[in-house]
């Protein structure tokens, strides 16, 4: 569906702030207005299947994908990943520690085995982000957020969402920074 600066307003899809607010810590940007673009693509697990689109909408990146997962244990995503990275996709994740750690079935392992850049992000009590920045920096930038995690549970168990934005640039370049933001922050995961 096209979408229009009034549709995204009302549904809290961007941020504002006054002139010369000040940013709440040091290192944080004053967040800022992302002019509505593109396409919005709302997805609702169990009813839809969020886990086909992710995977069939990683099979379009042709530069770069940028993970930022709190849970990855997805074997068909992580799949659609190293796939990516296969045919010359510059392919880097960014993963909880914590969930790392306690979880097992990570997938985290997998995808460094395969050439794949991981890192541990370790600085907050959790990284909680789920989020694919899939080419920024051009016009075809794409953008997959919400609640669901990249894991088998979130579409077969749960009541998730994941809203897949298309074709705004400028919104994938504002989650590339916050992904690069992280990524400084984080450890490289050892094999």
């Amino acid at each position: 569906m096209k979408f229009g600066a009034l549709a995204v307003s009302a549904l809290a899809l961007v941020f504002s702030t006054a002139a010369g607010a000040k940013s709440p810590a040091a290192d944080a940007p004053v967040p800022v207005t992302v002019a509505a673009e593109g396409t919005l693509q709302p997805l609702f697990a169990p009813w839809d299947d969020i886990e086909k689109a992710i995977v069939d909408t990683l099979g379009t990146a042709r530069r770069q994908i940028l993970v930022q997962a709190y849970l990855l244990t997805n074997k068909k995503i992580s799949a659609a990943l190293i796939a990516a990275h296969r045919r010359g996709v510059d392919v880097r994740v960014l993963v909880d520690g914590d969930q790392l750690d306690r979880v097992e079935s990570s997938t985290a392992p997998r995808l460094a085995s395969a050439g794949i850049p991981v890192w541990i992000e370790t600085k907050y009590q959790n990284a909680h982000n789920k989020v694919i920045v899939i080419d920024a920096g051009t016009s075809r930038a794409i953008v997959m957020t919400g609640s669901f995690n990249f894991t088998w549970t979130a579409q077969h168990k749960n009541a998730e969402n994941l809203l897949i934005a298309r074709d705004n640039p400028k919104l994938a370049a504002r989650y590339a920074q916050n992904w690069e933001r992280h990524r400084n922050d984080a450890s490289p995961y050892k094999k």
